[in-house]
């Protein structure tokens, strides 16, 4: 779809909070990345149960900022001229609101105050959450205590903020990369909404303190057209707890997180760096664990729902303009009938059991009437539950959601119908005639749409079928971006191991929010080439899920209740331990009458069927343009500039630990060590020819140092972790963990007795001498001085900074220079064979 306007997505301008606390107020100073732009929020603290507070509207610069900072603290103080208790103090620094919440007594905010850079998508910046504070709002001086006020909390704070939560300032998580793309490409001519009374006094106001250095010669201001869109609420998890202010505060205040897991990797093509994503959204819907969420509820959100958005992209440049993109997305959920298990026995596998007759499928009509109107069609289904069992367990299952499928696909086109597959995963794995990858290959290669997986307990056979279905996909997302000339991968290539190892990753962190343990069995175990001591590993794993299940979930699905806000705390009604089940409160027809009973026939929402294949909420209709609001900023507006954020101008930062180094590399982790091996990524390697294999069980430094005797041979210089003192630990592990090798430098620096620094010099120095030839350590002798001296210091003809002539740059040059300025156009080069023999110098120099 193309048209002639440019659209840009707004982010959050103000990522930097400073939290400061008086005695009525407190006050939450959001900074810009300059610290050039601030915004004050205001927080009463004199109201014991309601939350107050006063959004500044005025954009305050650095000095107005300080002077109010200043008033306040004088204002706020006992007695004028007083010193030594300042009126102000500053509580905390923090990089964004996670929300408000209120239990019995009055409001708590929360806050992030530690944050971790795990993914990179086209210059926006994802982090995950390391730390959070919850606050107290209200002085001591109005606080109504009331006895059980420290049990919420205890079980609120249950909800570990720093385990697999996700935000970004500028690139909107709940949704898929196609539609945030498909949003820009929508003709924002025709939609572009009013600008408000309010925004066009703040606007006069920047304009008037900025200035235009175009203006004077009479050049148009590039205008492009700014979104803000609203999030795909079913995956954000903070939602409920914004809800109280989403409508009061500034749009720049508001982050949403999602829960699930986030991982990216560097792969490396000859050079050409390609990034592999991959991003888990949980969903918020009848969210919980194992044994206490099944099925779903009346509303069709089902239980372990989890999407999973695969994205690759050619890392060499940066924009999604001119950048290439690849997504392919899958789901993974439980199937979506009224079904549980009873957990009052102590069994292992408890008996499945049909909670409602759906004769007419209701409960499935609005599942699927959900994943139509976000992903279009067609949908396909994997059912990997058991067909053969001495016992009916799982079979159950499937009895009755394939005849739901077919009541449902009656009533659609046939061009439209859902696609229902059936295989019995577990059968096929005992079977010695049947490999059961190349079975899922097969059923991977003939998907087109969007994969919809499920078995009992939506783990390891899901996450085993996910990550072939996803192994194919990335084959053909590869292909399409011309990395590769035929859309197939093989296993025991750098590439597929790199992939499987995040999928491995991915799914230890699914399987632990839901089930209480990493995964029992994973990809080797279906390839059966798993090592001997991973059974044991897995009856570990198996042990752990149980006791999970047994004795901690019931706490957790508490947790997870009170933080989705699922419940709120009331005086008038019983408390959250108190309730014998939370069945009434996912099942909201349970607790009132239907307004509107829907068709049977006609399942789905209105307009959905008449723009498929397209999905309704990528389509340009009133009803999805009520969610974005537009409007008209400058090109080089702070809000859409993403250039600011990704390289961060303003910050000091050190090479080494910027985000691009320490990302997961195929050809640092994955590809073998040995010399005249084959740096491709696509290159089979036996099972022993991988660098972890080489490395074996040394530690992570050890691991560094092994890396850099392989490096290039010039020392880089010594940093500052070995030039400290290691008086700071005096365990003997660290002291031998730090005796080996510093993370940065080669060179093996000791200051722990005075008699090794000479030592440290000599090594030092015969590390110098080995690349150069000549210890730079002696003085130049007098022939060498004399010479140096009555050769010219410069090479140009004049010496002067008036009369100098520019050097002479050779063809080469010239051609490399443009080759530079082509792939930042996204016009990118053909690799030849001296590229190829000139990267496979470069990998045995630096990696063997």
């Amino acid at each position: 779809m193309a048209h002639t306007s440019s659209a840009i997505i707004i982010h959050h301008s103000y990522i930097i909070y400073c939290f400061y606390v008086s005695f009525q107020r407190f006050f939450l100073v959001g900074t810009n990345q300059a610290q050039t732009k601030h915004r004050v929020l205001k927080i009463d603290r004199t109201e014991p149960k309601d939350l107050a507070i006063i959004d500044d509207k005025h954009v305050y610069s650095q000095q107005e900022v300080r002077e109010l900072l200043g008033r306040l603290d004088l204002g706020n103080r006992t007695k004028i001229g007083q010193k030594g208790s300042s009126g102000l103090s500053r509580a905390v620094s923090a990089f964004g609101i996670v929300g408000f919440v209120r239990f019995l007594e009055g409001y708590y905010i929360v806050l992030i105050t530690k944050r971790r850079k795990m993914a990179d998508i086209g210059g926006h910046s994802i982090y995950k959450i390391e730390d959070t504070s919850m606050i107290y709002i209200p002085n001591d001086s109005v606080r109504v205590a009331h006895p059980d006020e420290a049990r919420y909390v205890r079980i609120f704070q249950n909800v570990d903020l720093s385990s697999n939560f996700y935000f970004s300032y500028s690139y909107d998580l709940s949704h898929s990369l196609q539609y945030n793309l498909t949003l820009l490409q929508r003709p924002y001519e025709l939609w572009s909404s009013p600008t408000s009374s309010t925004e066009e006094e703040v606007q006069k106001q920047s304009k008037h303190d900025s200035f235009d250095i175009f203006e004077d010669e009479g050049l148009p201001t590039q205008v492009v057209y700014g979104l803000q869109n609203e999030p795909y609420y079913k995956y954000v998890w903070n939602g409920k707890l914004l809800e109280r202010v989403k409508d009061i505060v500034h749009y720049d205040w508001l982050m949403y997180i999602i829960h699930g897991f986030c991982g990216q990797s560097k792969l490396l093509i000859y050079g050409r760096p390609v990034h592999i994503t991959l991003i888990a959204r949980r969903s918020s819907k009848f969210a919980g664990t194992r044994f206490l969420k099944r099925g779903a509820n009346c509303e069709g959100d089902v239980a372990n729902e989890v999407e999973t958005e695969q994205i690759i992209n050619d890392a060499s440049v940066m924009s999604f303009t001119a950048g290439s993109y690849s997504s392919y997305v899958q789901v993974r959920g439980s199937v979506p009938l009224y079904w549980s298990q009873d957990i009052s026995t102590m069994m292992p596998k408890p008996p499945i059991r049909l909670d409602q007759a759906d004769p007419y499928a209701h409960v499935a009509a609005l599942h699927f009437d959900q994943m139509l109107q976000r992903f279009g069609s067609p949908i396909i289904i994997l059912n990997l539950v058991k067909k053969r069992e001495k016992r009916k367990h799982e079979k159950i299952l499937s009895e009755e959601l394939y005849p739901a499928v077919i009541n449902l696909n009656q009533f659609l086109p046939p061009e439209n119908c859902i696609d229902y597959i059936a295989w019995d995963m577990a059968r096929y794995t005992k079977s010695k005639l049947c490999n059961v990858l190349d079975r899922l290959s097969m059923i991977a290669e003939n998907v087109t749409g969007v994969l919809r997986t499920n078995c009992v307990d939506c783990l390891d056979r899901t996450n085993t079928a996910q990550f072939m279905v996803g192994k194919c996909a990335l084959a053909y997302q590869l292909y399409a971006l011309g990395m590769i000339d035929k859309p197939k991968l093989q296993f025991d290539t750098d590439c597929v191991r790199l992939f499987e190892e995040l999928y491995e990753d991915h799914g230890d962190t699914l399987s632990l929010q839901y089930g209480g343990s990493q995964l029992v069995h994973r990809v080797k175990t279906y390839r059966k080439i798993a090592p001997w001591t991973q059974h044991s590993k897995d009856i570990m794993q198996t042990l752990s899920r149980y006791y999970s299940n047994a004795f901690s979930d019931a706490d957790r699905q508490d947790a997870i209740n009170l933080f989705l806000q699922v419940y709120q705390p009331s005086e008038c009604k019983p408390h959250l331990w108190e309730l014998p089940t939370d069945f009434y409160l996912h099942q909201r027809n349970s607790m009132a009458l239907p307004q509107d009973r829907r068709s049977y026939t006609l399942w789905w929402s209105a307009g959905i069927l008449s723009y498929l294949p397209v999905a309704y909420d990528e389509v340009s209709c009133e009803d999805t343009m009520k969610k974005v609001k537009v409007k008209r900023v400058n090109r080089f507006e702070e809000s859409i500039d993403i250039y600011t954020e990704f390289f961060k101008p303003y910050e000091l930062t050190s090479f080494d630990d910027t985000f691009g180094i320490a990302m997961t590399n195929s050809t640092r982790e994955f590809m073998p060590k040995t010399v005249g091996v084959d740096p491709s990524p696509f290159t089979v390697r036996k099972p022993e020819e991988t660098a972890k294999s080489v490395l074996g069980n040394k530690s992570s430094k050890e691991e560094t140092l092994l890396q850099r005797k392989t490096a290039a041979s010039a020392p880089p210089p010594p940093s500052e972790e070995a030039i400290s003192s290691t008086s700071e630990d005096d365990s003997e592990e660290d002291r031998d963990d730090d005796g080996s090798v510093s993370q940065r430098s080669t060179p093996i620096k000791l200051l722990t007795e005075s008699g090794e620094s000479a030592r440290t010099q000599e090594i030092q120095q015969q590390s110098v001498k080995e690349p150069y030839g000549l210890n730079l350590a002696e003085f130049p002798a007098e022939k060498d001085l004399l010479i140096y001296e009555r050769e010219p210091v410069s090479c140009f003809p004049e010496d002067s900074i008036y009369g100098l002539s520019p050097p002479q740059v050779d063809r080469d040059s010239r051609e490399e220079f443009e080759s530079h300025v082509l792939t930042g156009q996204g016009q990118v080069r053909v690799l030849c064979r001296e590229d190829m023999l000139m990267y496979r110098e470069y990998v045995k120099n630096r990696y063997m």
